[in-house]
């Protein structure tokens, strides 16, 4: 275990009360730390887990996220928090560091601590995270999918379970707290603009992304299709005898993964690799065999490679892989329409590879745009389009994309923001579509709204595919 600079973990203050600052304000006060954790809501939420706290030994402050508690040696926030946060300024001036909890996760692995398989990027980091993860448990190695992806990473840290390996997923906001995590191995997905508010710039966000590779000992693995990822990878500070490996939806080169003939191959982890190949697995293993899917499948191979799995596991890995709800999920067929919840393609990246998997689609779209804008998504995928139904506050800015980029194209425009504007949006995306289009729930923003998350938006999307097949009775699962 390692000891924070001063040589006793002191007097902490955690900011925030959700899934990771709970975690880690119980990790520390675990270890004798005193602890007082803060937080600018007051609800019964927040009362219920300050209750819970207190009676471990937690000092809990709500109501006040922005006043420094006198004596703090250390700040460890959740990752939401922006760093032009009042209380960081507040740390800053009185001269004290503020990490996260990731951060302090690594700080705390023993000497002989399961090496970290680490994914970020805009979007598939949960997929590619999960593919890894039953990739290496089809290897026979001890893991488990922690990180970003739900589970905190100290918990496993401190749990004492003799693990081979973890599959780590990484935000933006996760890395920015973390200067010292060093991975085995590590990707960036894609990038694509998204957080900025919380970033402040594309350049920052990129950059916060990019401390994945710092101090990489066995592969960098980055996007061929994205530039930016491999620019990262050169600008990284990584061990001697790291390598930077691609990965393609093409025919890959030598020290990359990619397609040949409908079959996942790997031309980095073999001998004479300028000659040689190794097939992994067919695309038909990848589900859904989404583009963007199987790059996160080839991404996924190319860090179990790099560990040394070997090609059967990543064949059997990526076979009994089942994707999470709202992923560019199948729920029904009516009438000769595809229903489809893609409800996770929160931002226009993630749509932009969604609608790319269709031929010929009736697009609903809309929510909290985060900043986002419009045209470049509508103008590459305008030729798939056969009608779009928009919802939520900021439709109005992808109802203008359309009017600039797809005048052709039927737009329903639903001011409803009630508990049934989804039931009437697949209603009006039904009356749009053709025998043999897909209706796609892809709605290039965030879900808060009109919904608690992007789970109960695709739950309602659901919901109203299942009414629609029974009101019509030609439903097909």
């Amino acid at each position: 275990m390692v000891a924070p600079p001063s040589g006793s973990w002191g007097r902490i203050t955690v900011a925030g009360l959700g899934v990771s600052g709970v975690s880690a304000a119980r990790a520390l006060a675990g270890l004798g730390a005193s602890v007082t954790v803060v937080d600018g809501g007051d609800g019964e939420r927040q009362r219920e887990t300050a209750a819970q706290l207190e009676k471990d030994g937690i000092t809990v402050r709500l109501g006040d996220g922005t006043t420094l508690p006198a004596g703090t040696e250390l700040v460890v926030t959740s990752p939401g928090w922006k760093p032009d946060s009042p209380l960081f300024a507040a740390a800053a001036e009185a001269g004290v560091d503020v990490v996260g909890d990731v951060e302090i996760a690594w700080r705390l692995r023993g000497p002989d601590a399961a090496p970290w398989l680490a994914v970020t990027g805009t979007n598939g980091k949960t997929t590619t995270v999960q593919m890894l993860a039953s990739i290496l448990d089809a290897a026979g190695l001890r893991t488990a999918a922690v990180g970003n992806i739900g589970t905190p990473i100290i918990d496993i840290v401190l749990s004492g379970e003799p693990y081979d390996v973890l599959a780590v997923e990484l935000s933006s906001y996760q890395l920015h707290w973390a200067p010292s995590v060093r991975a085995h191995s590590a990707t960036v997905l894609n990038l694509a603009p998204d957080h900025l508010d919380w970033h402040g710039s594309m350049q920052a966000y990129a950059a916060d992304k990019g401390r994945i590779y710092q101090g990489n000992r066995v592969a960098c693995v980055y996007n061929a299709a994205d530039p930016a990822t491999e620019e990262l990878v050169r600008a990284a500070d990584v061990e001697e005898g790291c390598r930077a490996i691609g990965f393609t939806l093409g025919t890959p080169g030598p020290s990359q993964l990619g397609v040949v003939e409908g079959i996942l191959v790997d031309r980095a982890f073999v001998e004479d690799r300028q000659r040689n190949a190794q097939e992994l697995a067919e695309v038909s293993d990848v589900r859904p065999a989404a583009p963007h899917n199987i790059a996160n499948a080839l991404a996924a191979a190319a860090l179990a490679r790099a560990f040394g799995v070997q090609p059967a596991a990543v064949r059997d890995g990526l076979r009994a892989f089942r994707p999470d709800a709202h992923r560019i999920a199948h729920v029904a067929d009516v009438d000769g329409v595809a229903y489809v919840d893609d409800s996770k393609a929160t931002n226009t990246h993630a749509t932009e590879a969604s609608l790319a998997s269709f031929e010929h689609i009736v697009w609903i779209a809309g929510g909290l745009a985060k900043g986002a804008t419009f045209d470049a998504l509508v103008a590459g995928s305008a030729k798939r389009l056969r009608g779009a139904v928009l919802i939520g506050a900021d439709r109005a800015l992808i109802r203008e994309a359309l009017a600039r980029h797809a005048p052709e194209i039927p737009v329903v425009d639903l001011e409803r923001t009630d508990t049934g504007a989804m039931a009437a949006a697949v209603r009006e995306a039904a009356r749009l579509a053709r025998p043999g289009d897909t209706v796609l729930l892809a709605p290039a923003c965030a879900s808060m709204d009109m919904f608690v998350n992007y789970g109960k938006r695709g739950e309602a999307f659901a919901e109203a595919v299942a009414g629609l097949g029974a009101a019509g009775g030609g439903q097909e699962q």
